[in-house]
């Protein structure tokens, strides 16, 4: 007899194979088999030997099944056997897979409503804890005691209940899945099913009852009896010692699969640490911590380490973020999730540039980092086939027949790692804050540039005083410096000169000492030349930059190394850092001696270098570097995708700040006389006359000097309703009423009553509420009680708006990022925060918390495929209006940032272009792809060309196999070619090219594992290019890996260069309003530069005749959205912000950091001109008058930052000689003399420091 079982992974395998051992001494002939869908999902020889089980099978029992990536493989073979088999018993998985169940007289496919009723009570769900019930009584001890009666009050019916009664039998037996109980559960299943020649089976052996085990208790190895309900029972010796507790998987115990557990647990006692390791059945971790991490209201440990691999409450199938919450802040101590790896071997995963599996980094890291969790690593996992290695680290571990593969074992080098950064952790908590020392480290990107100490949106400077400042008053040894200026003078000067630095020398590390200490010296010398190197020294020993104030030591980050040479990058896939940076890192470490390190804003180096995705290992650079140092990271809150990358890449603990505060922008100079006049012609009376016309002739006047868009001639005779009027008062309009941001963020300063009123009048417009009078009663202090009293027009949903309202300006009102840092400092837990923007999404209030992202299995959301559908239909729209009919093709750029700020919005425009929509399994999670009909569609189906960036495909793995497989179902369809782009452009190739129609449709785009960007940028600020053609041969050959429905990247620039000349226009979304095209060099990196490489494959396809596509931007930063070519959008910032005094003077507020920012806007307008000439040369021209031509501007901006300002001449110079605007001959000896003078400015001012 052949009985076979299919499980989600191997955890219970030793289990199951000591069963059938045991099971085939006493059932003679009975064979037991045991099949994990981890290990049918990655190889085909695995599945193939699963089907042929189930084929020949007798009885099959199928559990936990429920993702449809591990049961659709095996779904047709359990179909085709279930009436052909004596039983078929599914329990705990999807319901497609329980409803296969066929068990005697009982199916599972028509129970009545009661029976369904009865499973959903056990099945796994999200709890609601608003009535406080302690979790010692939680759902899943409920679920448990059901199940323990339901087969006691079935044992006596007759008929089909004994059937059920087996049921829910085999579900006992599994969930205490010893095996003892893994026999039992055959021999039960045997004893009543077993049919035909089979019968002899039947009560050849007696089943006996499930064996019971503690559902909450503790574990340890060096017990005699390793499960316990008693502290009293562990091992003695350290109970006076800083605690750590582990949570472990309760069915990896009762398997007897624990040797990972057992090598955590002896590296932190080996540290000196009393280790409480606890388990609680099903997935619900929060009795155990209830029971034996919680005493009297306090906490007994100093950190909780989870080992499950899974969230706090929940598991595979759901997960409880607000109940983990709750417990995880009653604990109130720094919470890891570390992990194994459960759907890959030690081997492949050592050996993986990608690192994680999709399925992996979703389950075991994106959804506890919703609980607050911090330090996502691995430390285990299964070993290799024998004679396999492990090439994760410097080890190479390799694996023999003794290692079983099914079996877990332990990553020595990553458990070891683990338990160090528990002990770093705990030994900061438990240390006086007077001794504490802290690395405040600020970042120089590009170096030499007038870029030390700069951030997204922040003002580093003041925020930085602001820190030290708050630290000292906190008990904190730091020498607080006079002010913000005179910290930016110590640390930009000091003794630069002395050495010919860019800032102040902290300390040099020496040569030799290098040598001596680098532990992979030889990879650095391969990629740099010998130590020291040519970054940060001096030909001796290389810099550490910064100044110490006492215990806290304020420090650069030493950049990349490849500045000058950008194009190095192209060769990334064995970079290495510079020896400066590397030996930074180590200083911090064993020279100053940090206890943390605290990244100063958005964003840095350290977690962008090489290295895996997730799931890093010892190999890989940022884990070499920051080691078991605690990572800190202020980081922008309205950026959780990159923040996110620097938590698993990082494991860093990110502490949020706010963008800054908004307000409209507001009419200006020409602006305002521009609008009077309209509102003279407006006021005009209704008749046709002189004056009116006279009137038309000035606005016409002022409008073509202002560079707006009005006809080039109008009419001598004004009509009483002139179109081009109408339309001019609606682009002033657009001009008045955008928002923009102030001025920069300031850790540790609030904002005025202004700027919280400003924001709140955005936030209410977005919330559909436009009650200015009630905003200025709530910023002045009235309560909420009193504005509801006032509001009584407004409906339930404004009502709620308005309570948000009130919340958020409560919220705006307390200081909570210096808070959020004290907490984090004294080893807290550090509460988890939702990442967005304000205006959409209250929640990341308050900031100072732990960013997150979303739950990858719901994305997209409802909303966003909904809102997808309407901005694709505008995108058209405005396409078809601009003369150009329908596109064939369109390229795209999706960005990780933008899709989790909006739920998935950019990615469900793609899927609404192609005629697709998200497909989700019945328990709500991303399942796949399906096709919207042609008869609901109602045209064609778009072929839409995706590049991605590298935080998109680090995060979105599954986001990236629904795009994969949209595109591919699309051109598989039997669809007419004309109305169906997709198939038409893949047919094509495959006429001229060969393959399949799986290659010929890829679609999705982007850089190989483990790169970044496409280099376009950095030659842009580099000036390192020549021709414009380097720009797009950059983007082609940093992007030309396609990724299919595997997920995996494959080489493909023959169909890239094939799919961009088919492209009819190129566009991205803006969903930002801190953020415009030309605030930051990611959109011309991207955008820009696929539409260049656009233009070039159609050049090299159609030779002269080619042209370059149209570039739109879907802006949603305001209303529902409204769709602008490129030049359209670029003119908008440029006359809403730099030309803007109001947005420029709010720079300027911040000296040193405003300068560089007006600079950055420059070379980022620059860059789209270079990538796309879209750019119009009145905003060259404006923009030189606005800031070089102007004497006094000049020098406002010279004393504030030397290098930025003449860096700003320098690129108005360079666009003109790159003929991206001619300005005259006077203009542009003007220029130059400006020029000339802001570089002879920061000659003379250097050497005047140095005299």
């Amino acid at each position: 007899m052949r009985v076979v079982l299919l499980t989600m992974d191997t955890h219970l395998s030793s289990a199951a194979n000591r069963s059938a051992s045991l099971l085939a001494q006493k059932l003679p002939g009975l064979q037991f088999k045991m099949h994990a869908a981890s290990e049918y999902r990655a190889s085909d020889e695995a599945l193939s030997k699963c089907v042929q089980d189930i084929e020949r099978a007798d009885l099959v029992i199928v559990t936990m099944l429920f993702m449809e990536d591990h049961y659709l493989p095996v779904m047709d073979a359990l179909t085709a056997k279930r009436h052909h088999c004596d039983a078929m018993v599914c329990i705990m998985s999807a319901p497609p897979v329980m409803q296969l169940t066929r068990m005697g007289k009982f199916s599972m496919g028509g129970q009545s409503s009661g029976l369904m009723s009865l499973l959903k009570k056990l099945r796994p769900k999200a709890k609601d804890t608003s009535d406080n019930k302690s979790p010692s009584k939680s759902e899943g001890a409920k679920q448990m005691a059901m199940l323990r009666r339901i087969p006691k009050l079935l044992r006596f019916i007759p008929g089909t209940a004994q059937d059920l009664r087996i049921f829910f039998l085999t579900m006992r037996y599994w969930l205490a899945g010893s095996e003892q109980n893994m026999a039992n559960m055959v021999v039960t299943l045997v004893n009543r099913y077993a049919d035909g020649e089979r019968q002899s089976y039947r009560q050849v052996m007696e089943a006996q009852e499930p064996v019971e085990y503690p559902e909450v208790g503790l574990y340890h190895p060096k017990m005699k009896v390793k499960i316990t309900d008693s502290l009293e029972n562990l091992p003695k010796g350290l109970e006076d010692k800083p605690a750590v507790g582990l949570l472990l998987l309760r069915s990896y115990l009762l398997a007897g699969n624990a040797l990972h557990y057992d090598a955590v647990i002896t590296a932190l006692e080996s540290r000196g640490l009393r280790v409480i390791p606890a388990f609680a059945s099903g997935l619900d971790s929060r009795p155990a911590i209830e029971n034996f991490f919680i005493k009297d209201g306090k906490s007994r440990v100093d950190a909780l380490v989870s080992l499950t691999g899974f969230s706090l409450v929940g598991g595979p199938a759901y997960n409880d973020a607000k109940a983990a919450e709750e417990i995880l802040a009653k604990l109130d101590v720094p919470y890891i999730a570390a992990h194994p790896v459960e759907f890959q071997s030690l081997d492949q995963w050592g050996g993986s540039q990608r690192g994680l599996l999709p399925v992996e980094s979703t389950i075991m890291v994106a959804i506890p980092e919703l609980d607050g969790s911090t330090i996502p690593m691995v430390y285990g996992g299964r070993p290799g086939a024998a004679g396999t290695s492990c090439t994760g680290c410097e080890r190479n571990c390799t694996f023999t027949q003794e290692h079983q593969t099914q079996d877990m074992f332990t990553c020595a080098e990553r458990t070891d790692m683990l338990s160090r950064r528990v002990e770093k952790l705990i030994r900061m908590r438990l240390k006086k804050r007077s001794e504490r020392k802290i690395a405040l480290v600020i970042f120089n990107f590009p170096p030499n540039s007038g870029n030390v100490g700069t951030a997204a949106y922040l003002s580093v400077f003041e925020s930085l005083f602001n820190t030290l400042k708050t630290l000292a008053n906190e008990g904190y040894d730091i020498e607080v410096p006079a002010n913000a200026d005179d910290l930016r003078e110590r640390v930009l000067n000091g003794n630069r000169e002395t050495y010919g630095a860019d800032a102040n020398v902290h300390h040099i590390i020496s040569t030799s000492e290098h040598i001596q200490h680098e532990p992979w010296l030889k990879q650095i010398e391969a990629q740099w030349g010998p130590a020291p190197g040519n970054q940060l020294t001096n030909g001796r020993g290389m810099f550490v930059q910064g100044v110490q104030f006492g215990q806290a030591l304020v420090c650069i980050q030493p950049g990349f190394g490849y500045e000058g040479d950008p194009m190095r990058l192209l060769f990334e896939a064995g970079f290495a850092p510079t020896h400066a940076f590397s030996a930074f890192y180590r200083y911090l470490r064993t020279g100053f001696n940090a206890d943390a390190v605290l990244h100063f804003g958005t964003h840095g180096a350290l977690e962008f270098m090489p290295g895996k995705q997730t799931g890093l290992s010892g190999n890989c650079w940022p884990d070499r570097l920051i080691q078991d140092l605690p990572n800190l990271y202020f980081y922008a809150s309205n950026n959780p995708s990159e923040g996110t990358i620097a938590k698993r890449r990082g494991s860093a603990t990110l502490l949020s700040y706010l963008p800054p505060t908004f307000a409209e922008s507001g009419l200006y100079k020409g602006l305002l006389d521009l609008k009077q006049t309209l509102d003279r012609w407006r006021a005009q009376d209704d008749e046709v006359s002189e004056e009116r016309s006279d009137l038309a002739a000035m606005i016409h006047q002022q409008a073509r000097e202002l560079e707006l868009r009005v006809p080039e001639q109008i009419e001598a005779q004004a009509k009483l309703v002139e179109p081009w009027i109408t339309d001019l008062i609606d682009q002033l309009l657009e001009l008045e009423y955008a928002l923009i941001p102030e001025g920069l963020h300031v850790i540790g300063q609030l904002p005025t009553r202004d700027q919280r009123l400003a924001t709140l009048k955005a936030m209410s417009i977005a919330m559909g509420i436009e009650e200015p009078a009630l905003l200025e009663e709530l910023v002045d202090g009235a309560s909420e009680e009193s504005l509801n009293r006032h509001a009584q027009h407004l409906n339930d949903a404004q009502r709620i708006s308005l309570h948000q309202l009130v919340q958020s300006n409560l919220l705006l009102s307390q200081e909570s990022e210096l808070n959020g840092l004290l907490r984090a400092l004294d080893g807290r837990y550090a509460l988890p925060a939702p990442g967005g923007d304000l205006l959409h999404n209250p929640d990341v209030l308050p900031t100072g918390r732990n960013l997150h992202g979303l739950d990858p299995f719901k994305l997209p959301t409802a909303f966003a495929v909904r809102d997808g559908q309407k901005q694709a239909a505008k995108l058209l729209e405005r396409y078809a209006q601009d003369g150009s009919g329908v596109p064939e093709s369109i390229a795209m750029v999706l960005w990780g940032t933008d899709n989790l700020k909006t739920e998935g919005g950019p990615m469900s425009q793609a899927l609404a272009l192609m005629g697709v929509t998200p497909r989700f399994d019945t328990y709500g999670r991303l399942a796949g792809a399906e096709l919207v009909p042609l008869d609901v569609l109602k045209r064609p189906r778009i072929d839409v060309v995706i590049t991605l960036s590298g935080i998109f495909r680090d995060l979105l793995p599954m986001q990236i196999k629904l795009l994969a497989e949209a595109s591919f179902l699309a051109a598989s369809a039997d669809e007419a070619p004309e109305m169906n782009f997709i198939r038409k452009h893949a047919l094509a190739y495959m006429a001229e090219h060969g393959g399949d129609m799986e290659s010929a449709s890829l679609r999705v785009f982007g850089n190989t594992e483990g790169a970044y960007g496409s280099n376009v940028n950095l030659l842009v600020d580099s000036s390192a290019w020549q021709k414009e053609d380097e720009l797009g041969d950059a983007f082609t050959s940093r992007k030309g890996f396609a990724y299919g429905r595997e997920g995996k990247p494959v080489r493909n620039n023959q169909l890239l260069k094939s799919v961009l000349a088919d492209v009819s226009l190129t566009y991205q979304n803006l969903d930002s309003v801190e953020l415009g095209v030309t605030s930051i060099d990611t959109y011309f990196d991207t955008l820009g530069g696929i539409s260049r490489a656009v233009l070039q494959a159609k050049h090299d396809r159609d030779g002269d005749a080619a042209t370059a596509p149209p570039v739109y931007i879907v802006d949603q930063t305001q209303g529902d959205g409204v769709v602008r070519s490129l030049t359209e959008q670029v003119a908008l910032e440029t006359r809403t912000r730099m030309l803007n005094p109001k947005w420029h003077e709010g720079m300027l507020q911040h000296g040193y950091e405003g300068v560089r920012q007006i600079e950055v806007h420059l070379t980022n307008t620059m860059g789209w001109s270079a990538t796309t000439g879209q750019v119009q040369p009145w905003v060259y021209q404006q923009l030189a008058q606005t800031f070089v031509l102007d004497p006094a501007m000049r020098q406002r901006l010279a004393e504030l930052n030397p290098t930025s300002s003449a860096k700003l001449a320098n690129r108005l110079i360079e666009a003109s000689r790159r003929e991206y605007w001619k300005p005259d001959a006077e203009t542009l000896n003007a220029l130059l003399r400006a020029g000339e003078e802001l570089e002879d400015r920061l000659e003379g001012i250097q050497e005047g420091q140095a005299a």
